[in-house]
C-alpha cells in the first residue's frame, strides 16, 4: 500500500503561518507593510490610521506577526517603525506554496480500504 507521509515540522510551520494570516486585518497589515521599504517604514499610529482600526488593535496584530518573525520593528525616536522581514516572507511563501501544491493522485483507493475495514468490524460485531 502506498504510504502517505507528512513532515510534521513542516505541517506545524504551515499551520502557524496560515493562523497568523487568517485574520483579515493582519493580512491587510502584511500587504501594506510589503509595499513599504526603508526608509519609509510605518509606526503604529500611521498603520492604525491607514487600516481604520485602533492603535491597540494594530499593536496586537503586530505582536502576532512578530512572534512568527514576519514583521520587525525599529525604534526611531519615540516610535517603533515596522517593516516586513523579507527573508522570512520568502521562506513562508515557499511553505504556503508547498502546502497548496497540486500533487499526483495516490494509486490506492483509501476510502475503499478504510470503509471495507469498518464494514468488516461491524459485521464481526453482529
Amino acid at each position: 500500500m502506498e504510504s502517505i507521509h507528512f513532515v510534521e515540522e513542516t505541517i506545524e510551520q504551515q499551520a502557524e503561518v496560515f493562523g497568523a494570516l487568517a485574520d483579515p486585518t493582519r493580512l491587510k497589515l502584511v500587504k501594506l507593510l510589503c509595499r513599504q521599504h526603508s526608509p519609509n517604514v510605518l509606526c503604529v499610529n500611521a498603520l492604525a490610521s491607514l487600516l481604520g482600526v485602533t492603535q491597540s488593535a494594530v499593536s496586537q496584530h503586530l505582536r502576532v506577526l512578530r512572534v512568527i518573525g514576519l514583521v520587525k520593528g525599529e525604534r526611531r525616536g519615540y516610535h517603533i517603525h515596522y517593516f516586513i522581514n523579507f527573508e522570512v516572507l520568502e521562506r513562508y511563501r515557499k511553505l504556503v506554496s508547498e502546502a497548496l501544491k497540486i500533487e499526483e493522485p495516490l494509486n490506492v483507493k483509501l476510502c475503499e480500504n478504510y470503509c471495507n475495514e469498518k464494514e468488516k468490524q461491524n459485521v464481526s460485531r453482529d
